[in-house]
């Protein structure tokens, strides 16, 4: 061999050599589930950046090093149209179709409860957020789901208490989802009010409707001085308000739950100034303003839901749990580092940590502060800071 070829040769083989960390390194498949069509596509929105931005996070560190491996972390989103048969339909295709172990999301009670009973029996985690109490009541060693954000077993008592002292109401209308859910946690929602010396009138309609006048008029006609859309997707909330003001009603709209800010503000435009919502998250924080940024840079300057931050948060957690763990195979080992994962600081809400055994048997309902905040001038303005007992 001449010596120019040997060179070449060397330095071809350098150059491989060069090249074998990229493809040494292992790609983590984690599973994402949301709502991309129907009225809970802000939502889906919203998990679906939020674990990107954890993702991308990963990744421009050089990956997710689990034991003595790397991983790049792929994001595999599936929709569920926002109903409980599209949530078993799309954890089915993640679990059995793409193999995977993890899942951010969904929000929503019908399709977490559906994408639970294909999940749980195949013990892959799930990071989700539903306002159904049965979503979490489960057996300690059968449990592997963890609920990030508030539900109104958590929340409602002390908002409740705030809504009391400060919005003075009488009467209040609920516009509930007719569908199990909401037949289901509206009787809660009702009792809280009666508790607190506050009426209530509650009435149905059909997940996806348009119109709401014909119910909004019937409540108004029965004397309530407020209306609270606590269990209402982003759309749908969006248009009770825009409607309520066109015919008329110029009392107290607000959202005991569920919060929607931007997307409601959006729909409803000007209608929706003096709206009063609970809201998960301080956008004023200097770590919440910095991650404000960096979805701007990647999604532009438009709407982001404030779900957006808390599955950022619930993705940052896994990815801790799954390092602490050092397997990404054993998700028992996984979902052990979650629950001791108490202290750790994601960047958006302070340190963990975990509550629930009261009220499901486990402590798998992240706790959080949250506030309350009213829309002036398009802009949602926070009035309190509140605490979960």
């Amino acid at each position: 061999m001449t010596n120019f070829k040997m060179k070449a040769t060397l330095a071809a083989l350098l150059l491989a050599g060069s090249m074998l960390p990229a493809f040494a390194q292992e790609t983590l498949k984690i599973g994402a589930i949301g709502s991309l069509s129907g009225g809970g596509t802000a939502w889906g929105l919203a998990i679906q950046r939020g674990a990107e931005l954890a993702v991308d996070e990963v990744n421009k560190a050089g990956g997710l090093k689990v034991g003595d491996k790397t991983y790049k972390v792929e994001l595999l989103m599936r929709d569920d149209q926002y109903t409980g048969q599209g949530g078993k339909t799309a954890a089915e295709r993640l679990v059995f179709q793409d193999k995977v172990k993890f899942i951010v999301g969904p929000i929503g009670s019908n399709p977490v409860l559906s994408t639970v009973q294909v999940t749980t029996p195949e013990k892959v985690l799930l990071m989700s957020n539903g306002f159904a109490p049965a979503i979490l009541k489960n057996d300690h060693k059968a449990s592997y789901n963890f609920r990030f954000t508030l539900t109104n077993v958590e929340y409602a008592p002390n908002m409740m208490k705030w809504v009391k002292d400060n919005l003075k109401l009488k009467k209040v209308g609920i516009l509930v989802p007719n569908d199990a859910i909401g037949q289901q946690v509206a009787p809660a929602l009702v009792k809280l009010y009666k508790e607190s010396g506050i009426d209530t009138i509650a009435d149905f309609y059909e997940r996806g409707s348009k119109e709401f006048s014909p119910l909004i008029t019937r409540m108004m006609a029965a004397g309530v001085d407020g209306f609270d859309l606590n269990f209402n997707a982003p759309g749908e909330a969006g248009l009770m308000v825009k409607q309520a003001r066109q015919i008329g009603f110029d009392k107290t709209i607000f959202q005991m739950g569920g919060p929607s800010v931007p997307e409601i503000v959006e729909v409803a435009g000007k209608q929706a100034e003096g709206f009063i919502s609970y809201e998960m998250v301080d956008f004023d924080q200097p770590s919440v303003v910095a991650f404000v940024k960096a979805y701007e840079a990647k999604y532009g300057k438009g709407i982001m839901n404030s779900q957006t931050p808390a599955f950022y948060n619930a993705t940052k957690i896994l990815f801790e749990a799954i390092r602490r763990a050092g397997t990404v195979d054993d998700t028992t080992k996984v979902r052990d580092q979650v629950e001791k994962i108490a202290g750790y600081d994601a960047g958006i809400y302070g340190p963990v940590r975990w509550t629930g055994m009261a009220n499901y048997g486990v402590d798998h309902q992240l706790a959080l502060p949250f506030y309350v905040v009213e829309v002036k001038d398009g802009k949602a303005v926070r009035r309190a800071t509140l605490q979960v007992d």
